[in-house]
C-alpha cells in the first residue's frame, strides 16, 4: 500500500458533532460512482464547528457556511465536473429545475 496521495484528491469535511458522517459517505459513494475513473481519491475528514465542506486538490468546491446551506448532488456534481472533466455530460444531472 503506497502512502503517495492519488490526484485528484476529493475532501470532505463534515461535523461529527452534528453527526454528518451519513451524509458525507452518501455523498463521497454519489462523487465516486459519478467520477470513478477522474478522482483519485476520496477522503473524509471529520471536523467539529458545524462544518461541511468540500474540497477538491485543497481548493474549495462547495462550504456550507459560505453557501449557507446544503447543496444538493446533482450540483457538487457540476462543480466536481466543472473542475475536472468539463467536456463530460452529466445526462440527467446536468438539466436544472
Amino acid at each position: 500500500m503506497s502512502n503517495q496521495v492519488r490526484s485528484p484528491r476529493l475532501e470532505i469535511e463534515y461535523c461529527t458533532r452534528c453527526r454528518w458522517l451519513p451524509r458525507a459517505t452518501w455523498m463521497a459513494q454519489e462523487l465516486l460512482t459519478t467520477f470513478e475513473a477522474e478522482l483519485g481519491e476520496v477522503a473524509l475528514v471529520p471536523g467539529t464547528g458545524g462544518v461541511f465542506e468540500v474540497r477538491l486538490d485543497g481548493a474549495p468546491v462547495w462550504s456550507r457556511k459560505s453557501d449557507a446551506a446544503f447543496t444538493d448532488a446533482a450540483d457538487l456534481k457540476r462543480l466536481i465536473r466543472d473542475r475536472i472533466a468539463p467536456e463530460r455530460s452529466l445526462g440527467h444531472s446536468d438539466h436544472r429545475n
